[in-house]
């Protein structure tokens, strides 16, 4: 309704948001998910009954109103509201039905735990920012179906009951009652089904796939979950990146405009992304970037990188720009919040005053207790770091793997102390050539490091019987944007020769490998086509576009951070006869 409905007769039905009572005239804000309305009750207006009604109207009772659309009084109109120039002067009304108060106001601006909102789920999705969350969701959806079916892509359902075959989380097991004693799991992704319809012919494959892994919840994670899964025949790396990034930037640029995105989208070698931000999902909408100074270190007499150097860790440097000014104090707070990232801390240079480096004196540089370097090192150091005067030089030392965890953590601690990231930029980019294989220090064993039929780098194959198996680069790639992994896929084994040859890496007897792997091996001897694809996390991706913490917030019915539906209470125990339908006894 808008002004230009001024004088139209109309009907509304939804529920009371608000009531005001301004002596005798009574006001109602009406909501439905396509907005809120104001209706008045004018007792000269009405008849007598349907007035005694509105007196009795509370939050959130269904009603249906009928009346005229007017334009509101000048002076009273409300801009925040696209129906806020015009109002509804009620001439009937009817209680669809009563509700009993609330447990919490329906409001954006709720203030209620969020165990209780989930209790009351259905309550809570009445608000307007969850409504709207709702609609961002299908909409995204509805976007990638059709994107997809103009690419020549068939929408295809797979199973949901299917074998357990564990490689990477654990599988939720379904019992069957006809066959006592085996299982059924429930999918933690489509992949060897996909895969099997690459062999099929299919060609071009996608689904709007729900998926289900038994791990250990975070805000970004739930035990089942939503992402699209697509497969494609005779394709190499660019073709699956560039169908993604056409389909990410347009959908983007249609559904969510107030978003900035650049194309085409950055391409970083995973080595790369881990030598410049310590992390294989780097935020890219700041810099902040690292650089590796072990050799500058190790010109110091600072005992504890020497320590580290000879157990074959790193020391890695960052600038952080204006810096250079902070307190002792500052620094000790750096120290502690290093610390909490697991650090034993960590050491500092202050450049002071302007101008170029090549100006810069002893003064000019302050340097963390144990560091007493003379100035020709500390320019060589900020050249590598890229630091200028007035800036501050973090120095991390430890393994690897940890003083690029602990690095990145103190980048993205920075850059929110800093304000550095811009919440209206999307910073895409595809991280490229993971490892094939991590070592597992617990197990003493390679991992995949993304899953086992991801294919090695082209030439790399010989490099499959050598010692150091962490130098493969695979085929797999991630789609990684503001800090966060939306999307990872990998171009796929397609010989049985060489995917037996990487279950045996892994660790797997030739009988394992038959129990788990038989069909899909079977498969591969019937002219597999080469083949790749991707799946990017729908609830992922529709949080970022909502500006949600959450991924809860996008989600019509989630589980809590243990696994728990509160508002069905589920899981909940089961009674003795269905558990012995399914030859199945509890043991506590």
């Amino acid at each position: 309704m808008r002004a230009a409905h001024d004088g139209t007769a109309t009907t509304l039905s939804g529920w009371v948001s608000r009531r005001r009572d301004h002596g005798g005239i009574i006001f109602i804000d009406l909501r439905d998910r396509s907005g809120f309305a104001q209706v008045v009750f004018n007792p000269e207006r009405l008849p007598a009954g349907d007035y005694g009604i509105a007196e009795r109207l509370r939050s959130e009772w269904c009603v249906q109103v009928s009346g005229t659309v007017q334009l509101r009084p000048a002076g009273s109109e409300n801009p925040a509201l696209p129906t806020g120039t015009v109002e509804v002067m009620a001439e009937g009304v009817t209680v669809l039905n009563q509700s009993l108060t609330p447990p919490f106001y329906i409001t954006d601006d709720v203030d209620a735990d969020e165990s209780l909102r989930l209790r009351y789920r259905y309550l809570d999705l009445r608000r307007p920012a969850m409504q709207e969350n709702l609609r961002l969701r299908h909409r995204v959806v509805k976007y990638i179906r059709d994107y997809l079916d103009k690419h020549d892509f068939l929408e295809i359902e797979t199973p949901i009951l299917i074998k357990s075959t564990p490689e990477g989380a654990r599988d939720y097991l379904v019992p069957s009652r006809m066959q006592p004693g085996s299982f059924y799991a429930l999918p933690q992704s489509p992949q060897q089904l996909k895969q099997l319809l690459m062999v099929s012919g299919v060609e071009r494959y996608f689904q709007i796939a729900r998926c289900f892994r038994d791990e250990d919840l975070r805000a970004d994670r739930q035990p089942e979950f939503t992402q699209l899964d697509l497969e494609m025949s005779f394709v190499d790396e660019a073709d699956v990146l560039g169908l993604i990034e056409g389909l990410y930037a347009g959908l983007v640029q249609e559904l969510t405009p107030e978003f900035k995105i650049k194309t085409p989208f950055p391409r970083l070698a995973y080595a790369d992304a881990m030598a410049r931000y310590g992390s294989d999902k780097p935020d890219l909408r700041y810099g902040l970037e690292m650089a590796d100074v072990s050799d500058l270190a190790a010109e110091t007499e600072f005992r504890i990188f020497h320590g580290i150097l000879e157990r074959g860790g790193i020391i890695k440097a960052m600038a952080v720009p204006g810096r250079g000014g902070l307190t002792g104090s500052d620094l000790r707070r750096l120290e502690d919040v290093a610390r909490e990232f697991g650090a034993g801390g960590l050491s500092h240079v202050r450049l002071t005053g302007s101008g170029p480096l090549d100006t810069l004196t002893d003064g000019d540089a302050l340097l963390s207790t144990g560091l007493r370097m003379p100035v020709e090192w500390v320019r060589r150091l900020a050249e590598r770091a890229h630091a200028g005067r007035g800036d501050l030089i973090i120095l991390m030392a430890g393994p690897p793997r940890l003083a690029n965890q602990w690095l990145a953590a103190m980048r993205t601690h920075l850059a929110e102390q800093m304000n550095l990231a811009d919440p209206q930029t999307l910073a895409f980019a595809f991280v490229t050539d993971f490892p094939l294989f991590d070592w597992n220090d617990d197990a003493k064993r390679w991992d995949s490091t993304h899953h086992p039929f991801t294919a090695p780098a082209p030439g790399c194959e010989g490099m499959l019987d050598g010692a150091d198996l962490s130098a493969i680069p695979s085929r797999a790639y991630d789609l990684v944007c503001n800090g966060a992994e939306l999307a990872s896929g990998s171009i796929r084994i397609h010989q049985r020769a060489m995917q037996e040859k990487i279950f045996e890496i892994l660790g797997y007897s030739p009988e394992q490998v038959q129990e788990r792997f038989g069909h899909i091996l079977e498969a591969f001897d019937y002219g597999a086509p080469p083949h790749g694809g991707i799946a990017p996390g729908i609830d992922r991706l529709v949080a970022m576009l909502a500006g949600a913490d959450s991924l809860r917030e996008v989600i019509a019915f989630p589980k809590t951070q243990s696994g728990s539906d509160l508002l069905f209470g589920a899981p909940a125990p089961v009674d003795d006869g269905q558990l012995r339908d399914l030859s199945i006894r509890v043991v506590n």
